[in-house]
């Protein structure tokens, strides 16, 4: 039986952890897991078959981190790896009872490496060691490909590409999530669901991150949003550490709880993950028939998103319409030369005057848009975390944006040529982005709004043959210049409506378009949108820095009962200022200060900035006045939501280019910058993820400290030898897996057991403060920001 029939009627039981099952069959720290089970096949057999029996139907193969880049280091192959343990799944399940439907699922966690622009792994290289992976699976015998414990949305994206692409299997895909609803790199559980459901995954949900109870909100938050199976697969609570061991408090009663509460929200597919065991399993499975299974609502919103920033789309949304070089000659050159700072300047100031979304069109005759098209997106994305709309009209461009845009876009443009609906339409659907059609066929733009509405019916229609939603489709009926033909205006604003009311979609309209070629645009572009808006406009592609035009939209949505007790309004207007937005970011790109340049992370500005701030103030005016506090104001706003991970690391990146400057400035003179202290970082004994420790190594390093970082899979002596050597006063330590605490605890004991006057910070996914305190350690370091907090306390 396919499981995806299964699934349409049954609860679905996967199986528990493997790690700790793994230790208790003499997995040592340090070991890789997978090369023990290739080693120790009949062990490895063992374990599925406790599982078997508890009752999981689901078996997970034990290939969690069987990928060539941890693989090819320890003399092995993905393909001998992966082939032994699907088929050591295989076997157990032949052993075990028939009565019940079994399936195999190849599991692939992440890679390791952050993916550009967060860390240095390329969407493409991560998508082929995903695709080799799979492949192997499904060659193997597998049923099911579960990609889980996923951090990064865009790596689960190139995940699920590589599945889908490379094999017809079915695809199953959680993430991981942090107490505060947003995963390691910020993305929230809403754009997780918008992207990666739209790719055609046949199940969607969480796993690791926390117990039943704490996972409970961010399940809601799924259950809003999911039209596909939802999978669940909590940890046994919270982990202790006891004598230098992950104990967790949740126990199978008490998990079985949260299971009933995940079923009545509408997960039909449950496991477990961290701390749970073939008892978890069997208490589940015994109990099967308290579960019924939730038929999921069918979510009927529109929505776009980046992974931090989610919009759903039910009352005017604003689309920015500046970034397309049509007369814009700055621009023009900005993209010929590849200065995508100018680019991103033109984004930030449509965000400031406004902007929900931005159109992203490069369109120029004498570049490779196709090459460009993913360049300018990965670019914008790295600075701005507004969701983005893909604008051309050449066919592979606008598939290279699709596909390497990171979450839910909308791809402008098709129309009513039945040669490019068929050749545009089936590659929306695959990257399930919305689709934008423009009510013009092979005669042209017809001079009726029932003309124009003939084509409309004619898109939506074929878009959903498709397989796309009727949510997904926005309508353009095309507003055209006055000075030419003037009769018309009235007939898109007629269009409109007819699409509105006759076909249940979204509209949209560049209302610019309307003013081309005659003077006082800014009359004819503020009168026709507010007709637009009253006409049913949802998506208006304006210029929101316009004088205006955003207090038509503001007033709009006050009359209209949107804002409601004109909250937002009063918000903006309250202070009689009036905002003046062209002046105020005409300012900001005439003068961008230093401080702003760190603040939106625009690399390519810092060393000229710099350069300049040197010809008035020394080296450590610029790093203690300028950099550090700009940093800590960026390091605020971390703290409170404001921005995440991505937005971080590109100020902290910026910054690094500010004091490279600053450095070879120094070395001219011979001299160098005076280092605020010596700080070890080291990944501990045993595990091999240094995403989080990379990360403070830079934060520190920009802060003014000399960082020594000595990698991952540190040997204890190794941490103690170079804490002595160079008289260290504060060392890093960090560990990802619950496997490693113990080696984490051994290697505080060992620098104390020494004498050394050094205090030690600790940070990793299962550790909290009260478990640092447990094991010895000075201080716990929640993030990479906390972790110049302490090293603030140790030398200033």
């Amino acid at each position: 039986m396919d499981v995806r029939e299964y699934i349409k009627n049954n609860i679905l039981i996967f199986d528990g952890a493997m790690g700790t099952m793994l230790q208790q069959k003499g997995l040592q720290i340090g070991e890789n897991p997978e090369v023990f089970g290739f080693k120790n096949p009949d062990k490895l057999i063992d374990i599925h078959r406790l599982y078997l029996e508890a009752g999981s139907n689901v078996i997970t193969t034990n290939t969690f981190g069987a990928n060539e880049l941890k693989l090819d280091k320890l003399g092995y192959t993905v393909e001998e790896i992966v082939d032994n343990a699907v088929n050591m799944a295989k076997m157990a399940i032949e052993k075990s009872d028939k009565s019940k439907p079994r399936f195999v699922a190849l599991d692939l966690g992440p890679i390791g490496e952050m993916l550009e622009p967060i860390g240095t792994l390329s969407f493409d290289r991560a998508y082929e060691i995903f695709k080799r992976q799979a492949i192997q699976g499904e060659k193997s015998g597998a049923n099911l490909i579960i990609i889980e414990t996923m951090m990064d949305l865009y790596e689960a994206k190139a995940a699920v590409l590589a599945a889908k692409e490379n094999t017809n299997l079915p695809v199953f895909c959680t993430m991981t999530f942090d107490e505060n609803g947003r995963s390691f790199t910020g993305c929230m559980p809403e754009s997780m669901v918008a992207t990666i459901e739209g790719l055609g995954v046949d199940a969607i949900g969480v796993n690791c991150s926390l117990g039943p109870k704490q996972l409970m909100p961010i399940v809601e938050k799924i259950s809003k949003m999911a039209t596909v199976p939802i999978i669940v697969q909590a940890n046994a609570g919270l982990p202790e550490i006891v004598n230098g061991q992950a104990i967790y408090n949740v126990d199978a009663e008490e998990f079985f709880i949260g299971v009933e509460k995940f079923a009545q929200l509408g997960a039909s597919i449950i496991g477990g993950c961290c701390g749970t065991n073939p008892e978890f399993i069997k208490k589940i499975s015994e109990n099967i028939s308290i579960l019924k299974k939730v038929e999921i609502e069918k979510n009927n919103s529109c929505v776009v998103c980046s992974p931090s920033k989610f919009i759903e789309i039910k009352a005017p949304t604003v689309i920015g319409e500046r970034i397309n070089p049509t007369g814009r000659k700055l621009l023009k050159e900005s993209l010929i030369n590849e200065n995508l700072d100018y680019v991103i300047n033109l984004g930030l100031e449509q965000i400031e005057g406004g902007a929900d979304i931005l159109n992203v069109n490069i369109g120029l005759p004498n570049i490779d848009e196709k090459r460009m098209m993913p360049k300018v997106i990965k670019e914008i994305q790295s600075v701005i975390d507004v969701p983005l709309q893909v604008d051309s009209s050449n066919i592979e461009a606008l598939e290279q944006g699709l596909r390497y845009y990171n979450g839910k876009t909308i791809a402008n443009s098709v129309n009513g040529k039945e040669e490019l609906l068929n050749a545009i339409l089936p590659i929306v659907k695959k990257y399930g982005a919305c689709i934008v059609g423009l009510t013009l066929d092979e005669k042209g733009i017809p001079s009726t709004a029932e003309g124009r509405f003939k084509i409309a019916e004619k898109i939506v229609n074929k878009a959903l043959s498709y397989g796309i939603k009727r949510e997904d489709i926005f309508i353009d009926c095309l507003s055209l210049t006055v000075s030419a033909q003037q009769e018309e205006a009235l007939e898109t604003l007629k269009c409109i409506k007819m699409v509105k009311e006759k076909l249940g979609v979204k509209t949209i309209l560049g209302v610019s378009n309307i003013s081309f070629g005659v003077p006082n645009r800014r009359a004819l572009n503020n009168t026709y949108l507010n007709l637009a808006l009253s006409a049913g406009l949802d998506l208006p592609i304006i210029n929101p820095n316009e004088e205006g035009i955003m207090e038509t939209i503001n007033a709009f949505k006050v009359i209209n009962n949107i804002d409601k007790g004109c909250v937002k309004y009063i918000e903006k207007y309250s202070d009689c200022k009036q905002n003046n937005i062209i002046k105020a970011t005409n300012d900001r790109k005439n003068d961008l200060s230093l401080e702003s340049i760190v603040e939106h992370g625009l690399k390519e500005n810092a060393k000229d900035a710099t350069l300049n701030l040197l010809k008035e103030y020394d080296e450590n005016y610029v790093l203690d006045e300028v950099l550090i506090p700009s940093l800590d104001m960026v390091g605020k706003k971390y703290d409170k939501g404001e921005i995440f991970l991505p937005q971080l690391i590109q100020s902290a990146e910026t910054v690094k280019v500010s004091l490279n400057t600053i450095k070879e400035t120094l070395a001219k003179n011979n001299t160098n910058i005076v280092s605020k202290g010596k700080i070890i970082v080291a990944t501990v004994k045993g595990d091999i993820h240094d995403i989080g420790k990379n990360i403070v190594k830079i934060m520190l390093e920009n802060y003014g400290y000399e960082v020594i970082d000595l990698g991952k899979d540190v040997p204890i002596e190794e941490v103690v030898n170079h804490s002595k050597k160079n008289n260290i006063q504060l060392v890093g330590l960090s560990a990802l897996m619950t496997t490693t605490v113990h080696s984490m605890k051994e290697t505080i004991d060992a620098l104390r057991k020494e004498g050394l006057n050094t205090k030690v910070f600790v940070g990793g996914a299962v550790l909290t403060e009260e478990y640092a305190k447990d094991m010895g350690a000075d201080y716990y370091s929640k993030d990479a920001k906390s972790a110049v907090e302490i090293a603030k306390l140790n030398f200033n």
